[in-house]
């Protein structure tokens, strides 16, 4: 038998479906907001209703019927996306009306999820929010990314892009706890300050016009680790400043989501590959999804007591609105956003 929530409302259900693919730059016509009936859960099911949101950069390859790790989002289907969300309604032992739990529901108000694919949340141990970013997808790419690739040794430097992010603000700040060296890059005076103050040995604006001085100055001894989350002018900067065995996670390439087509100028693949041939690099993609079985206990157990005690800070980023959604995606891509940016959506 289904259980509700007492006093549930016949609220209707809100969507953000893909209403087109984008050609560059994501617009506003790319979205839909779609009204229709709250779903019912099936067996082994639960009915969560949506609190929160997650707007990550990887929602804008999802929009794109290109080549990728995980298959696109349909045309007229909804935008997918983590949430957490408290169970208005369940059929699944386990899981009970007012529980909280981290899904993956998408850009919806109101959605019916499989118990099996749920966690269950307590707010006591650290603000449920902290699920969508520190303690989250965020934070345990940063951890992957680093402890599996990246490997760095005290006294080694670390180089973060897009460091003011719940990613790389993650990374850096782990580079710290392992004992290495942290040098992060973020665009703007305000997101370089707040490196600074949770702990970054040094910080780099990418907009000011001697960058790649700075850049130099700021890592004497080279660079041993690069957490690479921008790629494009930020890449060509710390690419020459490399230290032999350099080890390069690539979590993400921001600064190219939006193109078109390929940069104008030479080839530089030669240039590449006679870099990681000299000095014997290790320049390895990955996708989080790949160590969650294996490493995800082991992240929560250590981060968790780091979140409580101040070590691993974070900053959020809070839109109210679901209908707001759409604008707060299109400006995390052009750099608006200060922190995990979130959809308080009930």
């Amino acid at each position: 038998m289904v259980r509700y929530a007492a006093g549930m409302s016949d609220d209707q259900n809100f969507q953000i479906r893909l209403a087109s693919r984008p050609v560059g730059r994501p617009s506003a016509e790319n979205f839909a907001m779609v009204a229709g009936p709250v779903p019912a859960p099936g067996d082994g099911q639960v009915l969560v209703r949506t609190q929160y949101l997650s707007l990550d950069p990887y929602m804008r390859g999802r929009m794109s019927d290109a080549p990728s790790y995980a298959p696109p989002t349909e045309v007229g289907a909804v935008m997918v996306g983590g949430t957490v969300g408290e169970v208005v309604a369940s059929n699944a032992p386990g899981l009970s009306p007012g529980d909280v739990v981290l899904g993956y529901a998408g850009w919806q108000k109101y959605g019916v999820q499989r118990a099996s694919g749920l966690r269950k949340l307590d707010p006591a141990v650290a603000p449920v929010t902290t699920a969508l970013g520190v303690l989250g997808m965020p934070g345990f790419t940063a951890y992957a990314g680093l402890t599996q690739i990246g490997k760095p040794k005290p006294g080694e430097t670390v180089v973060v892009a897009a460091a003011s992010g719940p990613v790389g603000a993650t990374t850096g700040q782990l580079a710290k706890i392992f004992g290495a060296r942290a040098v992060g890059i973020a665009g703007g005076p305000e997101k370089v300050a707040y490196l600074k103050e949770i702990g970054f040995d040094a910080a780099i604006d990418h907009r000011s016009p001697d960058f790649k001085a700075q850049l130099r100055a700021a890592v004497p001894d080279g660079v041993d680790v690069y957490f690479e989350n921008v790629g494009a002018h930020v890449w060509d900067a710390v690419f020459p400043l490399l230290n032999d065995f350099a080890r390069i996670p690539v979590c993400g390439l921001i600064g190219h989501y939006n193109a078109t087509g390929l940069p104008e100028g030479p080839d530089r693949t030669p240039v590449l590959m006679s870099a990681i041939l000299r000095k014997r690099l290790t320049l390895r993609g990955f996708i989080q999804t790949e160590f969650v079985a294996e490493l995800m206990g082991e992240f929560l157990e250590r981060a968790t007591p780091w979140v409580r005690d101040g070590s691993l800070q974070y900053r959020e980023h809070i839109v109210d609105g679901l209908e707001n959604a759409p604008e707060a995606f299109i400006g995390m891509l052009d750099g608006r956003n200060f922190g995990k940016l979130l959809i308080r959506v009930s």
